[in-house]
């Protein structure tokens, strides 16, 4: 585990959260929920909440695979940490992958709090949720 990773177990900011394992199926199927309904709105041009559904797509997905090892976050920042320990660390997820979770947490924020989205930034956020909800579920051996 990573340095961040144990000072975030330590501020209780990362939780050992063992009814977690029991919570991946909900997780996934919230993110396909909100994938679906990322791509409708993006499909009516509301970009803003295309972004920000989809981003949530992939919010569900990180939290399946870090629930499956028994952990939960306190926040979306503590949750790319745990991604990043107990997935690119061990090489299951590849660091890409975790960058453009990163990416799209960046842009739902600028269009939640700030008004600023675009359609090719909504467009970024799809691709990348859907491609992340594969991977989770490959990762997690489900359908």
């Amino acid at each position: 585990m990573s340095i961040e990773f144990q000072k975030a177990i330590e501020k209780k900011r990362i939780l050992h959260f063992a009814p977690g394992k029991n919570q991946v199926k909900k997780e996934l199927l919230e993110a396909e929920n909100d994938l679906s309904e990322a791509f409708n709105r993006f499909e009516s041009e509301k970009y803003k909440y295309a972004t920000i559904t989809g981003y949530y797509s992939m919010f569900h997905s990180a939290r399946a695979l870090i629930y499956s090892k028994g952990y939960r976050e306190k926040s979306h920042y503590y949750l790319l940490v745990a991604l990043n320990s107990l997935f690119v660390n061990a090489g299951i997820l590849s660091e890409e992958i975790t960058s453009e979770f990163h990416d799209a947490m960046v842009l739902r924020e600028d269009a939640d709090y700030h008004g600023n989205f675009t359609k090719e930034g909504a467009e970024a956020v799809l691709k990348t949720a859907k491609e992340f909800l594969a991977t989770a579920k490959t990762v997690l051996k489900t359908k």
